[in-house]
């Protein structure tokens, strides 16, 4: 399987990548502002990274859920959530409790496979002042996991293979981050 990993210019991002090749995958790493939309069509999955601010300020990520949106299986980490989440509808939050390396119970709320094996309730590190705000889903997303206060955690698209995870699975915060990545690549 063949990966595109969308670096939106993070250091979790070769995280990321490390745990995909250590699961079998080829792994490319494009910078979101460092390649043209073709590019991606060779690809089977495309993953979009954890970054700083917003997915506006971050080079083609919006273009890139929009292109690819129901053609490839995307998920998007953190500011790759909110990307989503955007591209569909949704309106962005900013918090006013910053969450950077901080691991909190959540809840996995749907029978989703991105999930399949973990507990119901597993520890999520999060790394975010932002947040996708849950009253402003659109129809076509629905919420698949939320921290105690009841903030959107993870996403899926109801028709298109999208999810969007807003916790890091690839810190070692989300003991369970290996089998979610694992997951989403089998799927």
């Amino acid at each position: 399987m063949n990966i595109v990993l969308i670096d939106n210019y993070d250091s979790f991002t070769y995280n990321l990548a490390h745990l995909v090749r250590e699961l079998g995958a080829e792994v490319s790493v494009y910078r979101n502002d460092q390649f043209s939309l073709p590019q991606l069509e060779s690809f089977d999955k495309i993953l979009l990274s954890p970054g700083p601010g917003i997915p506006e300020e971050a080079g083609l990520l919006l273009d890139v859920v929009r292109s690819y949106a129901g053609r490839k299986p995307i998920l998007g980490i953190c500011l790759g959530h909110q990307a989503i989440g955007e591209v569909f509808g949704a309106k962005l939050v900013n918090l006013s409790e910053v969450f950077h390396g901080v691991a909190t119970e959540g809840t996995n709320l749907q029978n989703d496979p991105i999930f399949a094996g973990l507990p119901r309730r597993f520890m999520m590190g999060r790394y975010h002042s932002w947040v996708v705000d849950r009253n402003s889903l659109p129809e076509s997303l629905e919420v698949t996991a939320e921290s105690d206060e009841g903030l959107v955690m993870a996403l899926r698209h109801r028709s298109y293979d999208i999810h969007g995870i807003q916790f890091h699975p690839e810190s070692v915060l989300t003991p369970q981050g290996f089998q979610i990545i694992k997951n989403w690549l089998s799927m």
